[in-house]
């Protein structure tokens, strides 16, 4: 997820993207991380089949740089 001006990035998993992502243009928790920082457009998914490759990718791609990430 970012920002209307690309600045920040949020990575994160869940099991029903399109509530999540409704979740987070609505700023339903009012203290997350991507409401504070106005994050509601998605830019990129990923599908896997089992919960624990997708935490392992998140870490992955949490792990890289900024620039990795834009890559």
């Amino acid at each position: 997820m970012t920002n209307k001006n690309h600045t920040t990035l949020y990575t994160g998993v869940t099991s029903n993207l399109s509530k999540r992502v409704q979740q987070h243009k609505e700023s339903y928790y009012s203290q997350s991380f991507t409401s504070r920082y106005n994050l509601y457009i998605l830019v990129y998914w990923e599908s896997f089949q089992e919960i624990g490759e997708a935490i392992g990718r998140e870490k992955q791609l949490k792990a890289g740089s900024r620039q990795k990430k834009l890559d």
